[in-house]
C-alpha cells in the first residue's frame, strides 16, 4: 500500500509546479505589484500564518518579476525533472525516519547510483563522491592524493610539505580559476600550481602539450618538488577538445601521479561507438561527471567517481561520510535515473550528439563561417566564427589601414553574431566564447543546453537560417566600413572615432565651426549638437540603426552607426549628417543669439523713432503740437507726415523701411531665397534612405539625393534655417508699435502724442499692425 504521506507529498509538488509554472496572477494582486515592487516586500513576519497556495502566490511573484519587462524563458523542466524536484522534498522527510532505516536505505540509494554510473560511463569499480559545487570532488580526490602521499600528513599537517612541496599540473586550457581555487581550499601556495601550455606546432591548438609536460615534470622533480597530481580535459570549457589522455596516462604511471579528467565529452561514454581518444578516460584515477546538464536534471548533485583501495584514506579526504542524511545528496539523482532508464539516458545524449553533427554538416555549405572542432565524427562541441579574407575588406580604401585592427574587428562582428543568434533562436543555447587563438566564437554546445532547453533538428534548422541571412550584412558592414571612414576623414566638420570593439560601419563626432568659445562651452556646445542630430536621425526612414555606442565607452559625444548591408550608399549617409548637424548648429547659434539681436534692434528702433519725431516736430511747427488749437490746424489744413514703418530682420538683426513693401507690394517676392533644384535621384515607393537604387548607378545623376531629404527635414524641423528667417518672420515696426514693444521689455522710449484716427490709414504707407 503506497504511504498517504508521500501520495500527498507529490500532489504538492504537482500543484507548487502548476502554480510557479502558470506566470498567473489575480487582478488584486496586479494591482499591489504595480504599486509595490519585490524589493518592498521584505518586512516584519506575519503573527498568523499563511496558507499553502498564498506562500506559492508570493514566490511565483518573486520569479517572474516585474510585469513591464519581456518574459524571461525558462528551463525545459518535464517530468524526469519534476522527479528530480521531489527527491529533495523526499530527502528532508526521509532524513526524520529513524537511525537504522535511514542508514538501511541511505546505503542502498547510494550503492544503486554508484553501480548504475560505474556502469553506464564504463568506468568499472570504483566509488563515488556526490557534491553540490563541481569542483568539490576534485578537491576531496587532491586532499585523498596528498594523505596518500604523505605518509606523516595526518599528524604533522603542512609541515610535512615545506620540505618536498607537491605540484599540481593542469592545462591551459581548462576552466579559469580552478588553479587557484584548489590551491586556496588546500592552503597550498600558488607555486604548487604549474600550468602546462597547450600545442603550438602540432595537434590542436586546445590541447596540453605532452612533451612540454614531461619536460616540466623532470624540471619539478631535480628541484625536490613531488608531481601530485594532473589535471586533464575531455572535451575543453571553450573549444570542447580532449587532451591526449592515452599518452597522459603513461607520464602518470610513469611518475606515480594521480590523473583526474573532466570535461562535457565524458557523456559520449554512455554511447556505443565511443572513440578511443575518449574510452582513455576510463583508465584515470579519477572522473568528474555531471549528469545534470546532460540530462536536462535541474538541482542534482555532480559525481566524482574515483579508484582508491583505502577506506580509512577517503574517509581521511572527506569523499566518504559516517553521517547517513549526507548521504541523501544522491536521491534526487537515484529517482531521475530510474524514471529515465538506461535507454532514456543514452538516447538524451545521442540526441545531442546529433545535433552538433547535424549544425556541423549544415555549416559547410556557408562562404565566411569557420569551424573548429577536433573530430567532425564525434564532436559534441561544434565552434565557429564569421571570418573574411582582407581582400575583401574594402571596396576602394587601402587594405593596410583595415588589416591593422583586423583581430579586433572580427571579435566585435562575431560577438555582435552570437548575440543576435542567441536572441532570434533562443532554443538552440548558443553563447560568445574568448579563445586565446581564434578570438571571439560561437558555440554550440547541445550536451550542456539542449536537454534544459528542449532543444529540437527544427532548431538547428532555424540557426544556419539566420546564420545565413546574417553573413551577408556581416560581409557588407566590414567592406563598407573603411568606406565610411574614408568619407568621414573627407568632411571638415566630421571626426572618425576610431572604436574596434563596434559591430558596425563605425562612430562619428560632429564638431562645430571654429567659435571663440572656451574648451569647456565648446564640449557642451558639441554635446548638444551630436545629441541633437542623433535625435533626427533616429526619425529618418531607414534601415541603418543609430545610438550612443556601449554605455562603459571612452569616446564622448559620438554617434555610433551601425551595420549595413550591400545597397547602402555610404556618400551619401555622409553627406545626410553633416547636412543635418550643419542645419542644427545654424539654428543652435540663431537662438543662441536672439535675445542679443533684438535688444540691439529695439535700442537702434527708439533712436530713429526719436529723430523722426524731432524731424516731425519742425516740419508741422509748433502750434500744431497745442490740442485745441493743433487739431483746427490739421482740419483745415491737413498736412502729411513723412514718418515711415519699419521692419525688423530677426536672421540679419537689422531694421529696414517698410517704403519698398508698399511701393512694390513684393516685400515676401525679394525676400524668397533662390530654390536649390530638385535633385535628378528619385527614390523609388517604399525605397528606404542611404539605399542605392537597384536600377544601377550608371544611369542616375551623380548627384545624391541628400537635396531631397533637406527639403523634407526642413518641412518637418520645428526651427526655421536663418534663411528662411526673413521670408517667413519678417516683423513691422512702426512709430506706435516699436514704442510700445520698447515699453514692454523695460526699456526707455520716446512717448509720442499723434496718433493715427481709428480706421485711417495714411496714404504714405506707413504700416500700422
Amino acid at each position: 500500500m503506497m504511504d498517504p504521506i508521500l501520495t500527498q507529498m507529490g500532489n504538492h509538488l504537482t500543484d507548487a509546479m502548476k502554480i510557479l509554472e502558470s506566470g498567473q496572477m489575480e487582478p488584486g494582486q496586479r494591482t499591489e505589484k504595480r504599486r509595490l515592487s519585490w524589493r518592498d516586500i521584505p518586512g516584519p513576519l506575519q503573527g498568523d500564518g499563511q496558507d499553502f497556495v498564498t506562500i506559492l502566490q508570493l514566490v511565483q511573484n518573486l520569479m517572474h518579476g516585474d510585469e513591464d519587462k519581456p518574459p524571461h524563458r525558462m528551463q525545459y523542466v518535464g517530468e524526469q525533472a519534476h522527479m528530480a524536484l521531489l527527491g529533495h522534498s523526499l530527502a528532508a522527510y526521509i532524513s526524520v525516519l529513524d537511525r537504522d532505516r535511514l542508514r538501511k536505505l541511505t546505503t542502498r540509494i547510494l550503492s544503486d547510483s554508484t553501480v548504475w554510473l560505474c556502469r553506464i560511463f564504463r568506468y568499472e569499480n570504483a566509488s563515488a563522491y556526490f557534491h553540490e559545487d563541481d569542483r568539490e570532488g576534485l578537491l576531496k580526490v587532491c586532499r585523498l592524493v596528498i594523505n596518500a602521499r604523505y605518509e606523516d600528513y595526518a599528524t604533522d599537517g603542512f609541515t610535512v610539505l615545506s620540505s618536498r612541496p607537491p605540484v599540481i599540473y593542469h592545462s591551459a586550457a581548462c576552466r579559469p580559476g580552478l588553479g587557484q581555487h584548489l590551491c586556496s581550499q588546500l592552503g597550498l601556495p600558488l607555486s604548487s600550481l604549474c600550468t602546462v601550455p597547450c600545442n603550438t606546432m602540432f595537434g590542436s591548438q586546445h590541447q596540453m602539450d605532452v612533451a612540454l609536460l614531461d619536460k616540466l615534470i623532470k624540471d619539478d622533480m631535480d628541484t625536490g618538488k613531488i608531481p601530485l597530481l594532473l589535471i586533464a580535459n575531455a572535451g575543453t570549457p571553450g573549444a570542447g577538445h580532449t587532451d591526449k589522455l592515452s599518452r597522459l596516462k603513461e607520464l602518470c604511471t610513469q611518475y606515480d601521479m594521480w590523473l583526474h579528467v573532466e570535461g562535457v565529452t565524458l557523456a559520449t561514454l554512455a554511447l556505443g561507438h565511443v572513440s578511443s581518444a575518449v574510452t582513455a578516460a576510463t583508465k584515470s584515477d579519477s572522473m568528474t561527471l555531471t549528469p545534470g546538464p546532460w540530462l536536462g536534471l535541474p538541482a542534482v548533485p555532480a559525481v566524482t567517481l574515483y579508484r582508491h583501495e583505502d577506506p580509512a584514506l577517503s574517509l581521511a579526504a572527506g569523499l566518504t561520510s559516517s553521517q547517513p542524511v549526507e548521504k541523501l545528496r544522491a536521491l534526487p539523482l537515484w529517482l531521475s535515473l530510474q524514471y529515465l532508464g538506461h535507454d532514456g539516458i543514452v538516447e538524451r545524449i545521442k540526441h545531442a550528439s546529433q545535433l552538433s553533427q547535424q549544425l556541423l554538416e549544415q555549416l559547410k555549405t556557408l562562404g565566411s563561417i569557420k569551424t573548429s572542432v577536433e573530430d567532425e565524427l564525434n564532436s559534441p562541441v561544434v565552434v565557429f566564427r564569421f571570418s573574411q579574407d582582407n581582400s575583401a575588406a574594402s571596396s576602394g580604401g587601402s587594405v593596410e589601414g583595415y588589416c591593422a585592427g583586423e583581430r579586433e574587428i572580427h571579435d566585435a562582428l562575431n560577438r555582435w553574431l552570437g548575440e543576435q543568434l542567441a536572441q532570434r533562436v533562443p532554443a538552440s543555447g548558443v553563447d560568445v566564447i574568448e579563445l586565446e587563438d581564434e578570438g571571439t566564437c560561437v558555440r554550440f554546445n547541445p550536451l550542456m543546453t539542449a536537454a534544459a532547453l528542449g532543444t529540437q533538428e527544427t532548431d538547428v534548422t532555424a540557426l544556419v537560417q539566420k546564420l545565413a541571412e546574417t553573413v551577408p550584412t556581416l560581409s557588407s558592414t566590414l567592406r563598407l566600413r573603411q568606406d565610411f571612414r574614408e568619407e568621414v576623414y573627407h568632411r571638415a566638420n566630421l571626426t572618425f572615432a576610431e572604436d574596434l570593439s563596434w559591430p558596425g560601419l563605425g562612430a562619428v563626432r560632429y564638431e562645430p565651426r571654429g567659435t571663440d568659445l572656451d574648451e569647456s562651452k565648446r564640449q557642451q556646445e558639441s554635446e548638444k549638437i551630436n545629441s541633437d542630430l542623433l535625435k533626427k536621425l533616429k526619425e529618418l526612414d531607414t534601415d541603418l540603426t543609430f545610438s550612443t555606442g556601449p554605455e562603459f565607452e571612452a569616446e564622448q559625444n559620438c554617434i555610433y552607426v551601425g551595420m549595413a548591408t550591400e545597397d547602402v550608399d555610404v556618400a551619401e549617409l555622409v553627406e545626410t549628417i553633416v547636412s543635418i548637424g550643419r542645419d542644427i548648429e545654424e539654428s543652435g547659434r540663431l537662438l543662441e543669439n536672439m535675445t542679443e539681436i533684438v535688444r540691439k534692434g529695439i535700442q537702434e528702433a527708439e533712436q530713429q523713432l526719436q529723430k523722426a519725431n524731432e524731424e516731425k516736430l519742425i516740419e508741422e511747427g509748433v502750434l500744431r503740437q497745442i490740442p485745441l488749437v493743433g487739431s483746427m490746424l490739421n482740419w483745415f489744413s491737413p498736412v502729411q507726415s513723412s514718418v515711415k514703418g519699419r521692419t525688423f530682420d530677426l536672421a540679419a538683426g537689422s531694421l529696414d523701411s517698410t517704403e519698398p513693401t508698399y511701393s512694390t507690394k513684393a516685400q515676401r517676392g525679394m525676400r524668397d531665397p533662390p530654390k536649390t533644384p530638385a535633385s535628378t535621384t528619385k527614390r523609388q515607393p517604399g525605397q528606404k534612405l542611404f539605399r542605392r537604387s537597384a536600377a544601377g548607378s550608371d544611369s542616375m545623376s551623380e548627384t545624391s539625393s541628400v537635396g531631397q531629404l533637406e527639403e523634407s527635414f526642413s518641412e518637418q524641423s520645428p526651427i526655421p534655417a536663418p534663411e528662411e528667417a526673413v521670408a517667413e518672420v519678417p516683423q513691422e515696426f512702426p512709430e506706435e508699435s516699436v514704442s510700445a514693444e520698447a515699453a514692454g521689455l523695460g526699456e526707455e522710449t520716446a512717448s509720442s502724442d499723434q496718433r493715427v484716427p481709428e480706421g485711417r490709414e495714411t496714404e504714405e504707407g506707413e504700416s500700422i499692425r
